[in-house]
């Protein structure tokens, strides 16, 4: 608890109203979402993507009396029992209370940066410290400039050791994440590509990263990373091949399934195996070995340690369940922090009504009252109809409130009474320590399928979605296209996000998809595109919102609504200014007036058009002809009706190339799933990645032929294999013959003959693989698109729906 009246001074304000000096904090809000309950909360008024001086009101409904902000205009009148505080950058603000809080904490600090390998690291150190010492570790990837200040938070001196990472994208961050956490030792794990558009030369990008460990007493790094002239520093403990290196590697022989390592350490000849055999995952595991033999580790004990380690799946997964339900798997680790992060996105999920949680005990953590009353409030923050928890040590717990709750001894005693349970129109969040083994359940309560994936990233979403609004003013609202299945990547798990991030509208393509998203509780409003008369009931049902594009539809709908005497319906008028498709030409605008001025059951809601070739430069023109001609119909029908609406007309590349369209509102499309026409403006992420697996591996002599019509003819001895993905599952039969190339274990290898309906042949000869190896169907799927002639949206719109959508978000 802090008293905020003790600490204001940290913030150097500008100004202050403290009407209740006295009030005490314990948590530290920034969104109003994730916010429950604000009573002990310090809200800070971040300005990001969004300002968030505009969700002051919404804290202060939900108990927040201590308020961070910088907009000086802002009236506080209204305010009259709270605390604000005027302060120059709110973020920075908050970094120095946390820096602040820091002061206090006496335990060792292990600060990790590097461009790759910062959260495996990380992450097993602290599996292989359990039981050895009680760890506290960064949640996640929380390595930004908030997501450390919200790590270090809930730091506390009941730990032996803390684990905290510290990403930076550009030059002169690194100094405010070393202010706060201020770590005793250093790791340095990797110096790559990862954000290298933010720094001019690699050597800048180390130095920059170097600034983390200006206090620290060691820094572990692999000498192969690092330039020579940091490596004579004598706070260096580095690992590699050379005879300065602390931990020596002397022999490296990799096997089908592990790596054996001999390695000397201070003139200690020992080996060890690695249950890796990529390079990455070995570097990784030798940098852990490196730190535990610093901090005192025996050797027998890492050696047992290491060879038990499991690759981590650091993305919580939200998957299609049996029965009617969502999984979210997230069920590689266990503490409060990254509970509390599931639990957040649990609350996002409006699918289902019901929310449950199976909840494994925390490992390595004494259950406190301390720690039990934390468990109980993070546990509030979400209304749970039903608890399973696992773990011995949960029955002598009691809680005081009202939920259906289980105890279960162990994950084994949970798989003897799962068909007691009833996960039936539910959303489920499985929550638990890697020894639980919780992956089991998940497994047996996801729908099954066969192993062709399209992998979604939901916050590869949100970075696309927060690249977009960057582009606009404040002011512009943001429609996003849900149409067609959202471009292929799924219907309710895209439109939650979007909902969550606070998009003002949705659109569809037709009446069924808006249907299906207000049945997962969708409540954003949703226009739907080309509606037919045959589904108006459905429009009204579900409170969707038509565009209207002709006077036939409009006089449909009118008459509709006047049989059912319903007035100022929503709709939105198309006007076609070159696209040809739908729309009312000039021509029609003086009949649709005549209509509308003369009828009070629809109220227009927003008049639109679309862009021919916003991203082309040769049509910018044409593009400047269509803004004219819009504006001018759109305000004769302003005139005539006398009320106003939104106006809009600018797609993905409109939002990018022409700014001086963006009016009320743009409409984010294929952008939003990372392909733009120029990207060079952006930086954007592809959010899905299909993907498949080699079924079978044949050795086939030369003059053989492959597949279909012997279209494959081979001109060597081949290594061909066969994988799980074909036409009916979304791959065209235009990639056959080698114009398709996939990618296995890094390497890109082409087709060989036709591709068949659910398999296609691969040509491996020139690579190392093995059945049952992962293969990435579309490496680079704009360039996919090109060599068929067709463009990223048929690629994605086309993956088939027997094609198991795999979501998680990192």
């Amino acid at each position: 608890m802090y008293i905020i009246n003790d600490i204001v001074k940290v913030f150097e304000p500008i100004k202050t109203v403290l009407t209740q000096p006295n009030l005490t904090f314990s948590r530290l809000s920034y969104d109003t979402r994730k916010m429950h309950t604000g009573a002990d909360s310090l809200f800070f008024a971040l300005q990001g993507q969004q300002d968030g001086h505009r969700f002051v009101y919404e804290a202060y409904q939900k108990g927040v009396r201590n308020f961070i902000v910088s907009d000086l205009a802002l009236n506080v009148e209204n305010f009259q029992d709270a605390n604000f505080i005027w302060v120059k950058n709110t973020l920075r603000a908050l970094q120095s209370l946390v820096s602040l809080h820091r002061n206090s904490i006496q335990i060792p600090v292990i600060g990790i940066t590097g461009s790759n390998g910062k959260t495996i690291v990380k992450e097993w150190l602290s599996q292989l410290l359990k039981g050895l010492k009680k760890v506290y570790q960064s949640p996640k990837s929380y390595n930004s400039q908030l997501g450390v200040a919200l790590s270090l938070w809930d730091l506390t001196n009941d730990y032996d050791v803390a684990l905290i990472e510290a990403g930076i994208s550009t030059v002169d961050e690194m100094h405010y994440l070393e202010e706060m956490i201020r770590p005793s030792l250093g790791i340095f794990t990797s110096l790559g590509p990862a954000h290298r558009e933010g720094f001019v030369s690699k050597e800048v990008k180390l130095a920059e990263k170097w600034n983390l460990f200006i206090r620290s007493k060691k820094i572990f790094v692999p000498s192969a990373q690092v330039l020579n002239e940091y490596l004579s520093n004598e706070r260096i403990v580095s690992w590699g091949v050379s005879n300065t290196d602390i931990l020596r590697v002397l022999a490296i022989h990799s096997y089908e399934l592990y790596t054996q390592v001999h390695l000397s350490y201070r003139n200690y000849d020992f080996e060890l195996s690695i249950p890796f055999i990529d390079k990455a995952s070995i570097d990784n595991a030798l940098t852990c070995v490196l730190v535990l033999l610093e901090i005192g580790v025996s050797i027998d004990i890492i050696r047992d340690r290491i060879a038990l380690l499991k690759p981590l799946d650091m993305r919580l997964q939200l998957k299609m369940g049996k029965n009617n339900s969502s999984i979210i798997d997230d069920s590689y680790s266990n503490d409060l922090a990254s509970l509390n992060i599931a639990l957040d996105f649990l609350n996002q999920q409006n699918q289902y009504d019901k929310k449950k949680l199976i909840l494994s005990d925390f490992e390595g953590e004494e259950l406190t009252a301390k720690f039990l009353n934390k468990l109980h409030q993070v546990l509030s923050t979400v209304q749970l109809d039903e608890i399973i928890l696992v773990g011995g040590r949960f029955k002598s717990m009691v809680f005081d409130f009202s939920r259906n709750i289980h105890v279960y001894e162990s994950t084994e005693d949970l798989l003897s009474n799962l068909s007691q349970l009833n996960f039936k129109d539910s959303v489920v969040l499985i929550k638990g320590a890697r020894k639980y083994k919780l992956e089991t359940i998940s497994r047996l309560l996801t729908e099954k399928s066969h192993e062709t994936i399209l992998q979604i990233n939901l916050k590869s979403l949100e970075h696309n979605l927060k690249q977009y609004r960057s582009k606009i003013d404040s002011s512009v609202k943001m429609m996003a296209m849900v149409k067609a299945f959202s471009y292929g990547s799924g219907s309710y798990e895209v439109a939650n996000i979007l909902q969550f991030n606070n998009v003002d509208y949705l659109t569809v393509a037709f009446v069924d998809e808006g249907s299906e998203l207000r049945r997962s509780g969708i409540k954003l409003p949703i226009m739907v595109l080309s509606p037919h008369e045959s589904a108006i009931d459905d429009i009204l049902e579900y409170n969707l919102e038509p565009e209207i594009y002709s006077v036939r539809i409009l006089k449909v709908f009118v008459q509709y609504l006047k049989n059912k005497n319903i007035n100022d319906y929503p709709v939105h008028i198309k006007l076609d200014t070159g696209m040809h498709r739908l729309g009312f030409m000039d021509n029609e605008i003086d009949e649709l007036l005549l209509i509308l001025k003369n009828q009070k059951e629809v109220r227009i809601k927003s008049v639109f058009s679309h862009l021919v070739g916003a991203g082309v430069e040769s049509l910018k023109d044409f593009t400047a002809k269509q803004f004219l001609q819009f504006n001018s119909n759109a305000d004769k029908i302003n005139t005539a009706l006398g009320y106003s609406f939104l106006k809009h007309i600018c797609n993905t590349s409109g939002i990018v190339h022409h700014p001086e369209g963006h009016m009320d509102m743009v409409r984010l499309g294929i952008g939003l799933y990372g392909f733009d026409m120029n990207p060079k403006e952006l930086t954007l992420e592809q959010v899905g990645v299909l993907k498949t697996t080699i079924t079978q591996i044949k050795h086939i002599p030369k003059d053989e032929t492959i597949g279909y019509d012997r279209k494959g003819l081979l001109t060597r001895d081949s290594i061909i294999a066969t994988v799980k993905i074909g036409y009916a599952d979304g791959y065209s039969r235009r990639f056959g013959n080698g114009v398709g190339e996939m990618e296995i274990n890094g390497q890109l290898v082409q087709t060989v003959g036709n591709i068949c309906m659910d398999m296609c042949m691969l040509d491996i000869t020139d690579i190392e693989a093995k059945e049952g190896d992962e293969v990435i169907v579309f490496p680079d799927m704009a360039l996919a698109a090109q060599n068929i002639g067709t463009i990223p949206y048929e690629l994605l719109t086309g993956i088939s729906s027997r094609v198991k959508r795999v979501y998680y978000y990192e």
